[in-house]
C-alpha cells in the first residue's frame, strides 16, 4: 500500500486526508502551524501586505476556522471546460455538511434592511448558502474570528474523521520542501518548529494543499515551475452611519448579489469602518464589495506581489457605487460612506489546471498532486470553499483507483 504524505489541513488537505484514510490508504498529514480552539482562531491570522493586504491564518484547519461559513459553487463551468466535472462531488458535499440559507431567525435587522434595499434597486438579494448549523448558531458577529459555538463547519471535522480512520497528524511542523532524488517523489522534508530539527518522511504519494502561496514555494523546491498567475479575490467593505443598528452582531455574509464575473455584494461588517465616521460598531451598516481580479501577482523566491490593475480598479468602483446606493436606500447617512482598503481572502492560481498541473491535479512529477485553490483557472470573485472540497473529494477517488 502506497504511504501518502497531505501537506496543509485546511479545506483542501483535510478533505483528502479523510477521504483516503476512510478508504483504509495509509495517510499522514503535516500541517505548518498549531492546534486551537475554534474560538481563538483569530490569534493566527498571519496577514501578508502584497500589495493589497492578503488574509489568512496558520494553524490546524487553516483558514475554514474564520471563514464567513458561505457555501457557493464556483468556477464549475470553467473547471468542467478542463474536463474537471465536480457536479456528482458538489452534491456529495452539500449533503455531508447540510448545505442551505439560515432561517429567517438568524437575519438580523441590519442584513434585513440590506436585502430589502437592495430588492427596491432592482439588485435582489438571495439568501447566502451556509455551512452553519443553525441549532447551535448564536448570531454573535464572530465568524471571521472564529466560531465560540462551533455551529459552522470547518476541516477540523474531517481531520478528526481522518484520525478515527488511522491518519497520523503532525502539527507544528513546517514542510520545508519536497524530496524528488532522480524526478520520483520520495516524500518530504519538515523543520519542527517546537525544537528547530529537520526530519524526512518517506513517502510514495505527496499532495500539496498548503494554499497559493506556500504551495508553489514547494513546488519549485521540486523544480517545478510554479506561482504565477496570482489572484486574491480583491475585496473592501463600503459602510455608513445607521445609528443603533447592531449590525456587527450579525450573521455576516448573509446574504449574496452576483453580478456575474465582474463583482459580488454581501451584508459585512468591518470595525476598521468606525474610525473614520468616529462612531462606536453599534452604528455601523455595511456591505463587502468582492470582484474576480485578474491573475496579475506572482509567488516567486523574493516574496508575494499583488497589484491591481485597471480593470480590477474598475469593476470595484462599480460594485462601490452599487453598495453605496444600497446603503443610501437602506437608511445609512450618505456623507458617512467610506470604503475600507482593498484586501484579499482567496488567493489561488498559482499552480493552474492546464498550466502546472493536469485535469488529475497531478504536476509533470509523477504521484505529485496539488489540492488548494492554486489549481483554480481563475478568480471565483466569491467564497472557493466548497469548490477546494469538491476538487479535493475527486482527487481521492483519483488516487484510490491508482492503488487498487
Amino acid at each position: 500500500m502506497n504511504n501518502i504524505i497531505v501537506v496543509g489541513s485546511g479545506a483542501g488537505g483535510a478533505t483528502v486526508a479523510r477521504e483516503l484514510a476512510i478508504q483504509g490508504m495509509d495517510v499522514t498529514l503535516i500541517e505548518k502551524g498549531s492546534s486551537v480552539p475554534s474560538e481563538k482562531a483569530f490569534q493566527c491570522y498571519d496577514n501578508l501586505d502584497v500589495g493589497v493586504e492578503l488574509l489568512k491564518t496558520t494553524c490546524l484547519g487553516g483558514t475554514t476556522l474564520v471563514t464567513a461559513g458561505n457555501a457557493v459553487r464556483t468556477c464549475q463551468q470553467e473547471f468542467q471546460k478542463l474536463g474537471i466535472d465536480l457536479s456528482g462531488e458538489f452534491e456529495e458535499v452539500e449533503a455531508e455538511l447540510k448545505v442551505g440559507p439560515l432561517p429567517d431567525t438568524h437575519f438580523g435587522e441590519g442584513t434585513m434592511k440590506i436585502m430589502e434595499a437592495s430588492a427596491s434597486l432592482g439588485l435582489t438579494m438571495e439568501k447566502m448558502p451556509k455551512f452553519i448549523n443553525p441549532a447551535e448558531c448564536v448570531p454573535c458577529g464572530k465568524c471571521a474570528f472564529g466560531c465560540p459555538r462551533n455551529a459552522k463547519w470547518s476541516s477540523l471535522e474531517y481531520l478528526a474523521e481522518a484520525e478515527k480512520h488511522g491518519a497520523h497528524i503532525v502539527d507544528n511542523s513546517p514542510v520545508t520542501r519536497i524530496m524528488t532524488p532522480a524526478g520520483q517523489v520520495k516524500g518530504v522534508e519538515i523543520l519542527n518548529s517546537e525544537n528547530g530539527v529537520k526530519k524526512e518522511y518517506i513517502a510514495d504519494t505527496v499532495i500539496l494543499c498548503s494554499g497559493a502561496i506556500e504551495t508553489p514555494r514547494l513546488l519549485r523546491s521540486a523544480g517545478l515551475t510554479a506561482g504565477e498567475r496570482l489572484f486574491v479575490d480583491t475585496f473592501v467593505t463600503v459602510g455608513g452611519v445607521l445609528p443603533g443598528i447592531n449590525f456587527y452582531k450579525e450573521v455576516s455574509m448573509n446574504g449574496l448579489y452576483k453580478k456575474e464575473k465582474r463583482f459580488i455584494l454581501s451584508p459585512h461588517y468591518s470595525s476598521l469602518l468606525t474610525s473614520p465616521n468616529q462612531v462606536t460598531e453599534k452604528d455601523i451598516l455595511g456591505i463587502m464589495v468582492k470582484i474576480p481580479d485578474e491573475s496579475s501577482g506572482r509567488v516567486d523566491a523574493s516574496g508575494v506581489f499583488k497589484q491591481s490593475t485597471s480593470q480590477d480598479v474598475g469593476l470595484m468602483a462599480e460594485g462601490c457605487t452599487a453598495a453605496g446606493a444600497i446603503l443610501t436606500e437602506a437608511g445609512a447617512s450618505p456623507d458617512t460612506l467610506v470604503s475600507t482598503p482593498a484586501r484579499g481572502a482567496h488567493p489561488g492560481g498559482t499552480a493552474a489546471v492546464g498550466e502546472v498541473v493536469d485535469k488529475n491535479l497531478e504536476t509533470e512529477i509523477e504521484n505529485l498532486f496539488v489540492a488548494d485553490a492554486s489549481v483554480f483557472p481563475r478568480a471565483p470573485g466569491a467564497p472557493p470553499v466548497l469548490t477546494i472540497l469538491a476538487l479535493a473529494k475527486r482527487l481521492a477517488k483519483h488516487v484510490v483507483s491508482l492503488n487498487q
